[in-house]
């Protein structure tokens, strides 16, 4: 080894004792001839004489080495000797702990921001969430005292470890950005923030369309490290958690209530006794049925009502049956522009698929009752007469039913509609029409053949008398048809307001059940 011996020179032996740190000294100028040795290894000694400055000019050119040496330690940033002293000898390969024994604990945090789509037919759920994993690398632990008090530093994601941890209902892979850096701090602590485009498999019932609640689970898990190895924890509080929607966009269609939270264990093989740690987050929202009410209920009811309306046409009128055909056509077209719409699923129909097929049915049922009243009160001349039966069931019994005020209009009819037929009445019912069309006639008062030839009088007589017997028989056969379609027509009259009201009620009671269920499934 090589030690100095200075000889004559105080100034260079309290220059070497001195720290890094000590500022050069300025020496006072030396007698000429003062030198200084060094004794080498071999134990020679060499002396040197200084001329003129010999001690002084030797300490400044050692104070000038010094100097520049702390110049270029002082020009590194400190963050890149941090970032320089992080990675040296850092393998990302194997799990941050200084004993294989320890369990890394993962600390996950979820905050939904938004549900960008809910696909019924293919049952999955895109939404974007806010995901954040904190842990901690034992290997990633500085003295901020030692560079420049820095306490927290970014490193890039790829160049440390990394837990495994994803979501077990991953079915495609969003369009998430990157976010290449992670946050450090002095005692290891590994921040991981980044946002997620989340495509995943939920199963979605829509049977309560529109006024529809999903709930839909967010499995997170190692999917290589067990328990003893990966622990899964969470950040925040389960209460925190729950109702937060901080970040939530909430304009869109659907509505956040809430977030559950469940810490599980489960086991993939038998026998095993570490399991696996997951972290389950149910995302419940409800869709807002604003939109599918004004565009889908609203005008099916309006339908319906026109349909009750059109029972006050008059059931002999042929208008009715063309405007029950006409709203039937208009509900078809309405049902095919709002197909759409409806959501379509392998598994089950929403209920309001079953109201507008129900409705079809209604207007169906309610032409064919317009149909059958049309067809009871419409003026044939082979129409026979009213059963008895059917007078007794539907002009009494059924007048009572309804509490039909004129009851005396549906009994009338039968009563003047008793026509003589036996061969007395009929001459007797002759000789009155001779005499009561005789009695103010000026021409009566002589014999009916006296104005005609005598020769001819007998024959033309009873000409006249069978065209007028002829005559009569027309008469009282429109009048009896009249009679009968008169009695078809009461008939028809108050089956039609029976079936109206049967109508009306059956399409209040399915109204207001579907009215209840919705308003029970939304505000539950």
């Amino acid at each position: 080894m090589l030690w100095a011996g200075f000889s004559g020179s105080s100034h260079l032996q309290d220059l070497l004792v001195q720290p890094k740190s000590a500022p050069c000294p300025v020496p006072s100028s030396p007698a000429v001839g003062q030198g200084f040795g060094f004794h080498l290894e071999d134990g020679s000694f060499n002396s040197t004489a200084v001329p003129q400055y010999g001690a002084g000019a030797s300490a400044q050119i050692l104070c000038s080495g010094r100097r520049s040496e702390n110049q270029t330690a002082s020009s590194t940033p400190g963050l890149l000797q941090l970032s320089n002293y992080l990675m040296a000898n850092y393998s990302k390969g194997v799990r941050p702990v200084r004993d294989w024994r320890k369990t890394t604990t993962v600390a996950i945090d979820f905050m939904v921001y938004a549900i960008l789509n809910v696909d019924e037919k293919n049952q999955v759920l895109t939404t974007y969430i806010w995901y954040r994993q904190i842990w901690t690398d034992e290997f990633l632990v500085w003295n901020p005292q030692d560079f420049d008090d820095i306490k927290q530093i970014s490193i890039p994601t790829a160049n440390i470890w990394v837990p495994d941890i994803l979501i077990n209902e991953f079915v495609d892979v969003g369009k998430s950005p990157d976010i290449p850096y992670i946050y450090v701090d002095f005692g290891g602590q590994v921040k991981n923030y980044k946002p997620i485009q989340v495509v995943t498999a939920c199963s979605l019932d829509i049977y309560n369309f529109p006024f529809d609640v999903q709930n839909c689970t967010f499995t997170f898990t190692s999917w290589l490290h067990n328990i003893r190895d990966i622990n899964i924890s969470l950040w925040r509080s389960p209460e925190d958690v729950k109702y937060d929607r901080s970040v939530f966009m909430n304009q869109g269609e659907w509505e956040l209530l809430y977030v559950e939270t469940h810490f599980n264990e489960f086991n993939l093989e038998r026998g095993v006794s570490e399991g696996y740690a997951e972290m389950q987050f149910f995302l419940v929202i409800r869709r807002r049925p604003l939109f599918y009410a004004v565009s889908l209920l609203l005008p099916s009811i309006f339908l319906m009502i026109m349909d009750i309306i059109g029972f006050y046409l008059p059931p002999d009128s042929g208008e009715r049956v063309s405007f029950k055909i006409t709203l039937l056509l208009g509900y078809s077209v309405f049902l095919i522009i709002v197909s759409d719409t409806l959501p379509a699923t392998a598994i089950g129909t929403p209920l309001i698929g079953v109201y507008f097929v129900v409705c079809m049915a209604l207007l169906v049922i309610s032409l064919t009752e317009t149909i059958l009243i049309v067809r009871l009160v419409h003026k044939q001349d082979l129409q026979p007469h009213v059963p008895e039966w059917v007078k007794r069931l539907v002009l009494d019994k059924a007048t009572i039913l309804l509490c039909l005020r004129d009851k005396k209009q549906f009994h009338s009819t039968g009563q003047h509609s008793e026509i003589p037929d036996s061969p007395r009445d009929r001459k007797g019912s002759t000789v009155q029409l001779n005499h009561f069309t005789c009695e103010n006639g000026v021409d009566c008062e002589k014999p009916v053949g006296s104005s005609l030839p005598q020769a001819d009088s007998p024959l033309t007589v009873n000409n006249i008398l069978h065209e007028i017997s002829a005559i009569r028989q027309f008469l009282e056969k429109r009048d009896e048809y009249r009679d009968i379609a008169k009695e078809w027509l009461q008939v028809g009259y108050v089956l039609d307001v029976l079936l109206f009201r049967v109508y009306l009620v059956a399409v209040l009671a399915y109204g207001i059940s579907l009215g209840t269920l919705w308003s029970i499934w939304q505000y539950s």
